[in-house]
């Protein structure tokens, strides 16, 4: 069995140090893979010093650009499973160990209906578990969440789910022969919830694993709500328009192809409303961005912006 590891990165050198130091000390990994997207840092120069990796430098074509390559280096060079996660979480030892317990349990299981195709592991923030994970999607009533019946994160054996993040989901090559590579449009955000979705209505079956565990670092932690705004504030185009794009394209009616979307737009346009005479965390501007994010995703415009 081939495995390799994908690692996409932006500007985090220090992150990645650490994060390729857990790769390192995996058993039965048998190539890291590091999508450098640009950085200006100093992480190309590090990498190019890392003989034991396989680099590929790259404008910065975002998250989803990133998993789009290095999957595709993967697959294109025999990899059976593909382990993909961002710079900032780090496997502790043995996790790759746990996944690949959980495989070999599965290929004995011959009366399974659906096949394998991607495990994901328990990430831990601060000392607690840190799960976006979900059981279900809703594409049917627009007044709830795409994400239905998310994991409690207190969870101790493998469990049944429909979508995980890209901090360390283990992909099994079969998934990639039969629905493809990331969509590489969506730049950053929802990228990893479309592909499980499409994994998902493609006959796979997608496994919580508690037991398999990776560090996940926090960032913001000591802002106000204000100064977090602002730092994030450039990627909520890309979360209100990649929600709308999903909901439009894989909605069941009216109400989830525009009504949800625009709902969940309005979570952001009233605290900014709020909030703009005490403080900076928004301007009018930002609400123009907000209206063009929505109109972008229904009409299904992708793409860096």
């Amino acid at each position: 069995m081939k495995i390799f590891a994908i690692v996409v990165t932006y500007n985090r050198l220090e992150l990645l140090k650490k994060s390729i130091g857990a790769l390192r000390r995996q058993q039965n990994l048998d190539q890291i893979v590091v999508v450098n997207n640009g950085s200006n840092d100093g992480t190309k120069e590090w990498l190019d010093g890392q003989h034991d990796l396989h680099v590929i430098h790259q404008e910065n074509v975002g998250g989803s650009g990133g998993f789009h390559t290095g999957i595709q280096v993967a697959y294109d060079e025999g990899a059976d499973w593909i382990w993909c996660m961002d710079d900032d979480v780090f496997p502790k030892d043995g996790c790759l160990d746990e996944l690949l317990s959980l495989v070999a349990h599965e290929e004995t299981q011959l009366d399974r209906k659906k096949p394998l195709g991607i495990l994901a592991p328990r990430r831990v923030m601060n000392g607690k578990t840190f799960t976006h994970e979900f059981r279900r999607y809703n594409l049917t009533n627009p007044l709830g969440s795409l994400h239905a019946e998310k994991l409690s994160g207190e969870e101790t054996t493998p469990t049944e789910i429909v979508g995980c993040d890209f901090e360390g989901p283990f992909i099994s090559r079969s998934v990639v022969e039969k629905i493809g590579l990331p969509n590489r449009e969506l730049f950053i955000f929802y990228d990893d919830t479309e592909y499980c979705l499409r994994a998902h209505l493609a006959g796979f079956r997608l496994l919580y694993v508690p037991s398999a565990v990776m560090d996940k670092h926090a960032f913001f932690s000591e802002d106000s709500w204000a100064v977090r705004n602002q730092k994030k504030k450039w990627k909520r185009y890309y979360q209100v328009r990649n929600s709308a794009y999903l909901n439009h394209h894989y909605g069941k009616n009216w109400g989830v192809r525009y009504l949800r979307s625009w709902v969940s737009g309005m979570g952001y346009v009233i605290p900014a409303l709020l909030s703009m005479p005490f403080s900076k965390a928004w301007r009018p501007k930002d609400l123009m961005m907000l209206h063009r994010a929505y109109y972008d995703g229904i009409n299904e415009r992708l793409g860096k912006r």
